[in-house]
């Protein structure tokens, strides 16, 4: 079993905090975490794998297993994997980076999400306490733009937007700043995965 352990960070260092529940982590998470990465001029990116999402019923599976299937596929020098969240005990994500920033008070955080998530981030928990608090890195398919343009936040926070042209300007940006930036995705989820039930064993890089 992997052993907890909270993430080293440099002071004025740009992280990027990728959180979900990786269940499984694949391809997909890791084609969008090197975008980022190069888009938002991010130092390092965090994945942030969650004990359990507010937000959905059902729970994922065993935290151990969906980390140790996240470093499998998550192999890059500047990616650090953890489990934070259940070490401060934190599950909305606007707790969890309130824990953050005070362990890592010097340290600039940017929150990554798809578009999807920008649609319905309104019914997230204190969410304008995280748009006001940290820049958010928006990864958007290209035309699937619509639905998270037209959300209350977007709307809310128009004002605050970064061109895409200045995207990698986000990291030093201070909040509220926010960003789309349209990337290919890999054509693979971890709700397909479980649903032809790929992970019955651990998952592998592809």
């Amino acid at each position: 079993m992997l052993r907890s352990t909270i993430p080293y960070a440099r002071p004025g260092q740009v992280i990027g905090l990728f959180g979900g529940s990786f269940d499984p982590p694949h391809r997909g998470h890791v084609h969008v975490t090197l975008e980022a990465m190069k888009a938002f001029g991010l130092d390092r990116v965090w994945w942030l794998v969650s004990p359990g999402n507010p937000l959905k019923v059902q729970g994922p599976a065993p935290l151990a297993r969906r980390m140790r299937a996240a470093h499998e596929v998550m192999k890059h020098p500047r990616v650090e994997i953890t489990d934070i969240e259940a070490l401060t005990r934190t599950r909305a994500t606007a707790d969890t980076l309130a824990a953050l920033k005070r362990l890592y008070p010097q340290v600039r955080f940017v929150w990554l999400m798809g578009a999807d998530n920008l649609a319905q981030f309104h019914k997230w928990k204190d969410w304008r306490l995280i748009m006001d608090s940290v820049s958010v890195g928006v990864m958007a398919r290209p035309g699937d733009r619509i639905s998270a343009r037209m959300s209350p936040a977007a709307r809310l926070y128009a004002k605050y937007r970064i061109d895409g042209q200045a995207r990698h300007l986000l990291g030093r940006a201070q909040a509220p700043a926010w960003c789309f930036v349209n990337v290919p995705m890999v054509d693979v989820s971890s709700t397909e995965i479980r649903t032809r039930g790929g992970w019955g064993g651990e998952v592998l890089p592809e």
